[in-house]
């Protein structure tokens, strides 16, 4: 039997035990806490930016960069709202903040939201460094003149960024092989292209090595005019050139649609000198989802839409 003494000891021993495991719970616990951050060195057009890999509080102010992410099923919490593209019509939801414009971002605001990452594209290009001061920030721009390598850095940035490699993998891979099957069909077609801007009356052709020489260069559309001027608000035309130039197919943005305008795109060229084209006459002006091309373009689903848009042209 135990006498006071050995209930005293056991009494002692019972509680330097507790004191000892509640010492190693708490060593344990620091260890964890003290686990380094894993990061991601991304490498981009300004420079290498190092980010906490799966950032939980993301900014972008690229649309394309915003459909790629939504595809990944990676949540944002802010971004520019005066111009979301209608396929992402569930940002305008009041969950996400709106941080300023494509242009003029609101610094107070994104400095407030704490970010853990901002995402840009070219139109952000002059205000970079002054978001770089707030957050890593990363520029994922298109090249217009390599828009596949570009398109598909971007993603893989992105992939690399949120642990989403295989997601890009199967991607790149079915669009791979839908672009392989477009460049077959218009092979096969021997139809030449003309890519036509309306803006608001107005009227602007763009041709290979333009901010739409996608058409030309990865979906190999043969230009039916091989000398227009390359410049980023195209090249002016007038009904007499479209007659005179006489595509097979004519593709169309309206940047009234995307900026605001009176004049739609299908209005100005209910023209009779463009009635007498071959495009008019074999049903081949087509037109293009103007926010994906204008100011969406490079993102997975807008990929996508793009291409179908394009085959829709010669099927």
């Amino acid at each position: 039997m135990f006498n006071k003494k050995n209930l005293m000891l056991v009494a002692i021993l019972t509680i330097i035990s507790i004191v000892g495991l509640t010492g190693c719970s708490k060593n344990e616990t620091t260890e964890v806490l003290a686990e380094p951050t894993e990061t991601v060195t991304i490498a981009h057009e300004l420079g290498e930016t190092t980010v906490v890999k799966n950032p939980a509080r993301v900014i972008v102010f690229d649309y394309a960069t915003l459909d790629s992410l939504n595809q990944m099923d990676v949540e944002i919490i802010g971004l520019p709202k005066s111009n979301i593209p209608a396929f992402l019509g569930q940002y305008n939801d009041g969950k996400y903040e709106d941080v300023g414009t494509l242009f003029e971002p609101n610094f107070e605001k994104i400095f407030e939201l704490q970010p853990d990452l901002i995402l840009v594209a070219g139109r952000q290009r002059e205000v970079y460094d002054e978001l770089a001061k707030i957050a890593p920030t990363i520029m994922l721009s298109i090249d217009n003149q390599n828009y596949m390598a570009s398109f598909e850095s971007n993603l893989r940035a992105l992939g690399q960024i949120f642990d989403k490699e295989e997601f890009v993998n199967n991607q790149l891979n079915d669009i791979e092989k839908r672009i392989n099957e477009l460049n077959a069909l218009v092979a096969g077609s021997n139809k030449k292209a003309l890519i036509i801007m309306a803006n608001d009356g107005a009227l602007s052709a763009y041709g290979k090595n333009s901010r739409f020489n996608l058409i030309h260069q990865e979906f190999a559309f043969p230009a039916a005019d091989e000398n227009i001027e390359v410049s980023n608000h195209g090249q002016k035309i007038s009904f007499e050139y479209i007659l005179e130039v006489n595509p097979d197919i004519i593709f169309v943005i309206d940047r009234a649609a995307v900026t605001g305008g009176s004049n739609a795109a299908a209005s100005v060229l209910d023209n009779d000198l463009v009635k007498m084209t071959n495009a008019y006459k074999n049903n081949g002006i087509n037109y293009l989802s103007s926010h994906i091309w204008y100011v969406a373009s490079g993102g997975v689903e807008g990929m996508n839409i793009m291409i179908s848009e394009v085959e829709a042209a010669i099927k």
